[in-house]
């Protein structure tokens, strides 16, 4: 089942075996970004290069296929190619290396494998991402504080993290406007999400109504 339909170089493939691995591909993008579509907010650019990825990665690996010297000037051909997207998420990598890894195994003419992984690994996805035991914890905050120079950022929030969370943390801590201010970084476990506000507004007293920034840990880590 699990066997190559290729069974030469590829100077003399089929046009059969050829059409086959590229069905094939054609098939595991369209399951991958259909899969990806319904678990994540995709843009149809992305989802369109989902579909696609893998009858490119096949169309290449046919054509190097036995030929080293071809693979080696392929590799370094793209490696000259500049992403000047902005940093995605981790499941954006993680389904590109899945469209990539399956026209890998098609252009090896491994079709039913590649069919195969693409149906189990997008329902693992899929269940994965639906699952809400996998869900971040709904209580959890990253919280950037800008205070003046002269507040001690070591001791002067921990009354109000007591009163609010029930557990707290100082992840960061860095200079900003030429080190006339500070610009701390804490985790927090908030007691009760609801009063999240009232958190803030007591933190805006302490720190002479200067920015904070309250969200999820990702959301901060990404702005940095």
């Amino acid at each position: 089942m699990f066997s190559s339909v290729l069974t030469g170089i590829t100077s003399s493939m089929s046009a059969v075996s050829v059409m086959i691995c590229l069905a094939a591909s054609l098939a595991c993008g369209l399951i991958v970004a259909l899969t990806y579509r319904a678990c994540e907010h995709a843009t149809k650019s992305f989802s369109v290069t989902l579909a696609l990825l893998p009858a490119i990665v096949q169309m290449i690996i046919l054509m190097v296929n036995g030929n080293l010297g071809a693979g080696v000037a392929v590799a370094g051909s793209f490696s000259l190619v500049r992403f000047r997207s902005l940093p995605g998420k981790a499941s954006d990598i993680l389904i590109i290396f899945l469209a990539m890894g399956l026209g890998l195994a098609t252009g090896m003419g491994y079709v039913y494998f590649a069919l195969a992984a693409a149906v189990i690994l997008s329902a693992v996805f899929f269940i994965c991402a639906k699952a809400s035991f996998l869900d971040a914890d709904p209580a959890c905050r990253n919280i950037r504080i800008t205070i003046p120079e002269d507040l001690d950022y070591v001791s002067v929030f921990t009354d109000v993290f007591g009163r609010y969370a029930s557990k707290s943390s100082l992840e960061s801590v860095r200079t900003i406007n030429l080190g006339t201010m500070y610009q701390v970084e804490y985790t927090l476990h908030l007691k009760d999400a609801s009063q999240e506000k009232n958190m803030i507004d007591e933190i805006r007293v302490r720190n002479g109504n200067l920015p904070v920034i309250c969200s999820r840990a990702a959301t901060i880590a990404a702005e940095l």
